[in-house]
């Protein structure tokens, strides 16, 4: 039901009432809020507790190949989703479990501004039952404001915090920018990890998830196995291919803090350069974070901006693509507005060389950029 809901376009707060009524037909229900980074958490979770052979149900926002798709119907009392904030519809939910990776503004086309957004966190946090949990990230002020007086179980992790419970201790990246660590719990050694997802941003959503999912019973040993299962969901850091030795990265990135992480992980992975495809997601997030997305490509080489994704919005006029790659300029970054999603193809193709990244970054349709680059370099071969 709930997919079908989805591809008929039925309002989000309809969907969250049926997600809603969901989660309160399991014992434990855990539910995955933040700004960003839900997707992933959750499947990792999800592989984690498959792992473990606990037969969860399972709700993800994207398709995770190990289970077929972006549902899976388990018999146990474990259910696993994720939990929205736009229009506060995680208010819907009934969490055993909450995971709380960050809080920073987004949804300002709903939310009047941080403190609105922290209210709303807040209310989700005390849905939690005072026998439940609630797994925040130390790293991040916002979330450590909402968690400080709940009177349920609340567990930290974090990379940089010294308070945080859960740690990542010796990190060491492969070629492929994957990590492997020391997991710490209270400071006791727990084990390695070994993931299998790029950048430091996935270390941090890997002791969410190991930090959620030891909270619950699952041993230290299927949490390692399920995280070295994990191979990524779509559109987070997909790889779609590679032609005359360049790579073809996707990601579904369309916040700041999301972009520099993402652009980060493809320049430890770059044998040369990073160039970017950036389509910005909605007008009014992109009008109140235009400060902010002028900053967030550092890691890109040459970035080419394409039209803003209008999604559930309309054009009010004040606000376009040329504006933000103008601002991405001055900051002294190669940075060019091109709206046709063909030439920006004829552009790479005359611009990528081998040992690039190309990497196609935003919620809308700009996937395709990557999957018709990939389609006209191999014909020409």
């Amino acid at each position: 039901e709930l997919i079908a809901a989805r591809r008929m376009n039925i309002p989000v707060i309809e969907r969250s009432v049926l997600l809603g009524e969901l989660t309160k037909q399991f014992s434990c229900s855990i539910a995955v809020s933040g700004t960003h980074g839900k997707t992933t958490t959750t499947s990792m979770i999800s592989m984690i507790m498959i792992e473990a052979k606990t037969d969860p149900s399972i709700h993800i926002g994207g398709i995770l190949k190990e289970i077929g798709g972006s549902t899976r119907v388990g018999k146990s009392k474990y259910f696993i989703t994720e939990a929205c904030e736009y229009v506060e519809s995680f208010l819907q939910l009934k969490p055993f479990l909450a995971v709380v990776l960050n809080i920073e503004e987004d949804h300002l086309d709903y939310y009047r501004d941080i403190n609105h957004i922290k209210s709303s966190f807040s209310k989700f946090c005390r849905l939690v039952p005072d026998n439940g949990y609630v797994i925040a990230c130390a790293d991040n002020s916002n979330v450590m404001d909402v968690v400080k007086d709940l009177s349920c179980n609340v567990v930290t992790y974090g990379l940089n915090s010294p308070d945080a419970a859960w740690k990542a201790q010796n990190i060491t990246f492969d070629a492929n920018g994957n990590a492997t660590y020391m997991l710490t719990f209270k400071g006791k050694n727990m084990g390695r990890i070994k993931l299998q997802v790029p950048g430091m941003h996935n270390v941090s959503n890997s002791l969410a998830a190991a930090a959620a999912c030891h909270s619950i019973g699952v041993s230290i040993s299927d949490i390692a196995k399920g995280l070295k299962k994990f191979g990524g969901a779509n559109r987070r850091f997909e790889l779609k291919g590679i032609v005359h030795d360049i790579k073809v990265i996707d990601d579904y990135a369309h916040h700041p803090t999301e972009i520099k992480a993402t652009l980060k992980a493809a320049r430890n992975t770059a044998a040369s350069r990073v160039l970017c495809v950036f389509q910005p997601h909605t007008y009014s997030r992109t009008k109140a974070l235009l400060d902010d997305f002028a900053t967030a490509f550092s890691d890109a080489d040459k970035v080419i901006i394409t039209d803003i994704y209008a999604a559930r919005e309309t054009d009010p006029g004040d606000i376009n693509s040329s504006m933000v790659a103008k601002k991405i300029a001055e900051q002294g970054k190669s940075c060019i507005y091109i709206s046709q999603f063909a030439d920006i193809v004829d552009y790479l193709k005359k611009e990528a060389a081998p040992g690039d990244i190309i990497i196609t970054v935003g919620a809308g349709n700009v996937l395709k950029v990557g999957e018709m680059f990939l389609e006209s370099c191999n014909k020409s071969v």
